[in-house]
């Protein structure tokens, strides 16, 4: 898909040679995460949760600034908030297993929502809110699966929406452009372009499609990022319904197969693990498709597996190479 969106664009064509090399040496990443015992990460916690910190300070210092926002190092090779999706998880997974059976306790739920706080914050002023977000919900996920209160969730969310307004002062004015389309799209019809530009190529499609590299709003350069953020309506105008519908499909059933290992998990921190990826590779689905449907307001986040870019491939294998660790070790060994 990546080549089919790029195809006949010079400055792009070679995009899908490099998401190949991307996804191989992401494979290659699986196999090893999966190769250590999940365990291992759980004693290395606190080790990779400083440095990722240190990695995300050190970018507001020093990253490349480009289009804007400062969020890669090294001419866009690396993008540290993708990497921090992953190592919350790891260290989520550790505060809450310390706490098995006593997250019914406010203390523990506001710890463990300070923990995954301090990342929130330093990836928003990147800016970044789209990963921001997305590690929110891993939170909450999380905390949910491991035993919250709903009253607790819901005196948090309360308070969320009290302070709500203040929030909306320190949005980024295209942020702010971003939900107000979203709510009035007649209102700013230049911006809404590439949201209408992207439904018109889902319901362009039949249920066929049009085929590979075919598609009047991916090849004549009507769809932007159609590489990225909108590669999901490249699917509907080259493979339209059928496609999407595999698509769906295979995704459905990864979360599913996910969250099965976390119920063979047998332990707490394996089971959390399992959760927190399962949790991350359906939000990020569901926002991207729902972006490109136009049922939520435009973020820049990557369809799993899918959209071009190599730090969020490496992330989704990295976390896959979790989850691998701990199916492949849920049985307990027993020695005579």
């Amino acid at each position: 898909m990546v080549g089919s969106a790029t195809q006949g664009t010079e400055d792009l064509n070679n995009l899908w040679q490099r998401q190949a090399i991307y996804a191989l040496s992401g494979l290659v990443l699986m196999a090893l995460v999966a190769a250590f015992d999940y365990r291992f990460y759980e004693n290395l916690h606190r080790v990779l949760y400083i440095g990722i910190l240190l990695l995300l300070v050190a970018l507001l210092a020093l990253g490349e600034i480009s289009q804007g926002v400062q969020r890669w190092i090294g001419a866009n090779a690396i993008q540290p908030s993708e990497l921090a999706k992953v190592i919350v998880i790891i260290g989520l997974a550790k505060l809450l297993a310390d706490r098995d059976g006593q997250m019914d306790r406010m203390r523990n739920l506001l710890l463990s929502l300070g923990y995954a706080l301090v990342p929130i914050i330093l990836i928003y002023l990147q800016p970044n809110l789209s990963t921001a977000v997305t590690v929110g919900f891993i939170w909450l996920a999380m905390v949910l699966m491991a035993g919250a209160r709903l009253l607790h969730l819901g005196l948090l969310g309360l308070g969320a929406v009290i302070v709500s307004p203040l929030f909306w002062l320190t949005l980024k004015d295209y942020m702010r452009d971003r939900v107000l389309l979203f709510l009035d799209p007649a209102g700013n019809p230049d911006t809404f372009y590439n949201v209408q530009q992207a439904l018109i190529s889902i319901g362009s499609g039949g249920w066929l499609g049009k085929g590979f590299g075919s598609g009047t709003q991916s090849q004549l350069r009507f769809l932007r990022v159609r590489h990225t953020d909108y590669i999901f309506s490249v699917i509907g105008v080259a493979l339209r319904k059928m496609g999407i519908l595999v698509l769906l499909v295979l995704l459905t059933f990864l979360v599913w197969r996910i969250l099965r290992v976390a119920g063979m998990a047998k332990d707490a921190f394996g089971r959390l693990i399992c959760i927190g990826v399962a949790a991350i590779v359906f939000m990020q689905a569901a926002i991207n498709i729902g972006v490109n449907l136009g049922l939520l307001p435009v973020t820049g986040l990557p369809l799993p597996f899918v959209s071009y870019g190599g730090s969020s491939l490496w992330m989704f294998f990295i976390a896959l190479g979790l989850v691998e660790s701990v199916a492949m070790r849920h049985k307990k060994l027993d020695f005579e």
